[in-house]
């Protein structure tokens, strides 16, 4: 089998194991896009030749949310009928071309059962790296568990760092992995002298969290990330230097696993 049949193998394979609420195959299959060279996929163009500045993506609409079609090997491209252009592409380059317009990417939508579907927001984790975000689909909430103690040193060193504006917290529980608390930082200044103050701020805090309690942050600036978004929409702020703040934004729609089939 040349390296071309491996790499399509692993992703088809990986592929045939997600099912709903196997979020484990799912990751898995997300990190065999994420892989160079063993996670290629061959993206159905609608417009244009492979190579040329004319070419254009499908898209296919699911539930009102926007992805771009493609099917994970030779064989599957000529089982789907599709007599137009393709490009082969590196999963993670096409990650990182949809996921900035929110766009998803659907894995053989001519497959019995529509293929499988991911949003955009997976897609960036894959561009980014899986690791660095939680796995979705997230349940969000104002954390429940009373650390009065923690807020009020983190309010003050915050008064004391000027490049804070305000502070937001959320509780995060992933599809896999343990919950943990989100700290959303709303800073004047992304400078990096400003970004030292702010992680020395939460290191002189971190202190009076109790034990075994996993503490993360968030840059409220982020426009893609689901947490900082959800605190905008949904969470006041427990420090804010400003007397009103600014009006909170919507979140972006269009995170979760459709279960709408959609054809192209």
């Amino acid at each position: 089998m040349s390296a071309s049949g491996i790499a399509t193998g692993q992703v088809e394979h990986m592929l045939r194991q997600v099912t709903p609420g196997r979020y484990d195959a799912y990751e898995a299959l997300l990190r065999a896009l994420a892989t160079p060279s063993s996670g290629q996929v061959w993206m159905l163009l609608w417009h244009g030749q492979a190579g040329s500045p004319d070419a254009q993506y499908g898209n296919m609409q699911v539930e009102g949310y926007g992805y771009a079609p493609c099917v994970t090997s030779a064989q599957e491209l000529s089982a789907s009928g599709w007599n137009r252009s393709y490009e082969v592409v590196d999963g993670l380059d096409v990650a990182r071309t949809l996921y900035p317009d929110h766009y998803g990417l659907w894995l053989n939508p001519h497959a019995p059962g529509g293929g499988v579907g991911i949003p955009w927001l997976d897609l960036r984790r894959v561009a980014t790296g899986l690791e660095r975000q939680p796995a979705g689909p997230l349940r969000l909430s104002e954390p429940a568990i009373e650390i009065p103690q923690f807020y009020a040193l983190l309010a003050q060193n915050a008064h004391r760092t000027p490049a804070v504006r305000a502070l937001r917290r959320a509780w995060v529980q992933p599809a896999l992995g343990a919950p943990y608390l989100a700290v959303g930082l709303d800073v004047y200044d992304t400078s990096p002298p400003a970004v030292d103050s702010v992680r020395a701020m939460m290191q002189q805090s971190i202190g009076a969290v109790p034990d075994g309690l996993p503490v993360s942050t968030v840059a409220m600036s982020d426009e893609y990330d689901p947490v900082a978004l959800w605190m905008r929409a949904n969470a006041r702020p427990f420090y804010d230097r400003e007397a009103h703040g600014a009006p909170a934004r919507s979140p972006a729609a269009g995170y979760g696993y459709p279960q709408a089939r959609g054809g192209y």
